[in-house]
C-alpha cells in the first residue's frame, strides 16, 4: 500500500500532498503522515513556504467517521487536534491549495494553513452538527479566521459554502478556475518565496504570537469532545446513523 501522503521540497517550497483519492479521508494513518511530513519539512531552514494540496477531485471529505466511534475516538481526537496544531505551528507560511470538497476535518486542515488558494469548484463546510457532534479544531480556528457570527453559523448549521463565498468572508485568499489551480497556486506561492526565508519565518512568528495559547485551546476542545460530547447519546447515534445510512433519532425527539 502506498503512503497516504507525498512529501517533496524544491526551490524553497515544501509540498505535502494528500494521496488517498478520491476523498482523501483523514484516517489516523493519514494524520500521522501529515505530522511526520511537517516535522521533516519544518527542520529545513531553507524553506520559505509549504503547500498542502491533494490528488484527485477533492481536497478532503474529512476524518474517518468510523474512527470517531467508541473506543477509537479517545485516541483519534487528540491526534487530530495535534495534527492541526502541528500544521499551524510550521515555522514558515503554509498555503492550502484546495479543490472540490473541503469539509469536516479537511476544512479544519485547510484552516490550519496561513492562506488558502481555492479552485472555483471548491466547497467548504463543517457538517459535523448533522452527526450530533462538532468540529473541535474549527470551534477554535473559525472565529479567528472570519467574523464570529459567521463562524457560529457555519458550525451550527453545517451548511456548505462555495469558494466565492469563502473568499467574500475572508476564509480564502484567491479563487481560480479549477483547471488552473496548480499553476495559479505556484504563482501565488512564488510571490512569497521570492523573499527572505528569515524574514518570512520571523514575520510568521510575529503574526502568530499565541502558538502556546492555540495549543491550549485546541487541547481543551479535544477534551470537551472526548469527555463531554462523546458521553452523550446523540453523538454515538448520529455517527452510527451516518455509517448505517439512515436518519438519526435525537434525544427528546
Amino acid at each position: 500500500m502506498s503512503a497516504p501522503v507525498m512529501v517533496r521540497a524544491d526551490q524553497g517550497t515544501g509540498t505535502i500532498t494528500l494521496d488517498a483519492a478520491p476523498l482523501n479521508i483523514l484516517t489516523r494513518s493519514m494524520l500521522k503522515s501529515v505530522r511526520d511530513a511537517c516535522s521533516e519539512l519544518g527542520s529545513d531552514n531553507d524553506l520559505r513556504a509549504v503547500v498542502i494540496d491533494a490528488h484527485g477531485k477533492h481536497f478532503s471529505a474529512g476524518a474517518d467517521v468510523g474512527e470517531h466511534l467508541p473506543p477509537t475516538y479517545a485516541e483519534l481526537i487528540p491526534e487530530f487536534v495535534n495534527t492541526i496544531h502541528t500544521v499551524a505551528s510550521m515555522p514558515c507560511p503554509v498555503i492550502a491549495s484546495v479543490q472540490g470538497r473541503c469539509v469536516g476535518g479537511g476544512f479544519e486542515l485547510a484552516l490550519a494553513a496561513d492562506m488558502i488558494v481555492a479552485a472555483d469548484n471548491a466547497k467548504f463546510g463543517q457538517p459535523e452538527i448533522a452527526l450530533g457532534v462538532l468540529a473541535p479544531a474549527a470551534c477554535v480556528l473559525l472565529p479567528r479566521k472570519c467574523p464570529p457570527n459567521i463562524a457560529a453559523e457555519l458550525l451550527h448549521t453545517g451548511k456548505l459554502i462555495d469558494a466565492a463565498e469563502a473568499e467574500r468572508i475572508g476564509l480564502v485568499n484567491l479563487v481560480v478556475p479549477a483547471p488552473e489551480l496548480s499553476d495559479r497556486t505556484a504563482t501565488f506561492v512564488a510571490s512569497i518565496t521570492e523573499h527572505s526565508a528569515a524574514a518570512l519565518r520571523i514575520g510568521k512568528q510575529m503574526m502568530n504570537p499565541d502558538s502556546d495559547t492555540l495549543a491550549d485551546h485546541l487541547a481543551r476542545a479535544a477534551a470537551r469532545y472526548v469527555d463531554d460530547l462523546m458521553s452523550t447519546r446523540d453523538a454515538v447515534e448520529g455517527l452510527t446513523a451516518f455509517l448505517e445510512k439512515r436518519r438519526p433519532t435525537w434525544s427528546h425527539q
